[in-house]
């Protein structure tokens, strides 16, 4: 094993930069989850990377499935019933119950985010926002699509 491939076999721990507030308490697929507004209370401490984040349209964001307990390689998909392995899936049942979404932000007031269409539950902890940048993600999209 290489020493890069040694040293990523340590532990990996994070520290949530906020939490997820909306109505959502249990975790369960519900297409209405995305027209619903929600809250990421982000930490006091880290109020000032939000500088500029108003100007952004869509952000990802990247949250703990706190509640989610071990994993299934092969289940059947919730938003349509097919059988699939988890990485082609959007499940909470991962071996790392990392969750991904995109999201349109709303406002901002302070150290709150309001966003549309986040699919987490009230109390997640949220470990990253980062921008979606269309231009970026399209000319990203366009340069692997001209290299195939």
């Amino acid at each position: 094993m290489s020493e890069n491939a040694e040293s990523a076999q340590e532990k990996i721990e994070f520290t949530p930069i906020g939490y997820v507030e909306n109505d959502y308490l249990e975790p369960e697929y519900k297409e209405e989850v995305y027209r619903k507004v929600s809250k990421i209370i982000l930490r006091e401490d880290l109020v000032d990377g939000l500088y500029r984040v108003e100007e952004l349209e869509k952000l990802y964001i990247i949250f703990y499935f706190s509640r989610s307990e071990g994993y299934k390689l092969i289940h059947r998909r919730r938003y349509d019933g097919e059988m699939s392995g988890v990485f082609a899936s959007r499940s909470p049942y991962r071996p790392n119950g990392i969750g991904l979404t995109l999201v349109e932000l709303l406002k901002v007031e302070g150290n709150v985010l309001y966003v549309k269409g986040l699919d987490a539950i009230n109390g997640t902890p949220v470990l990253d926002v980062k921008p979606y940048m269309k231009d970026f993600e399209e000319k990203d999209e366009e340069k692997r699509a001209w290299t195939e």
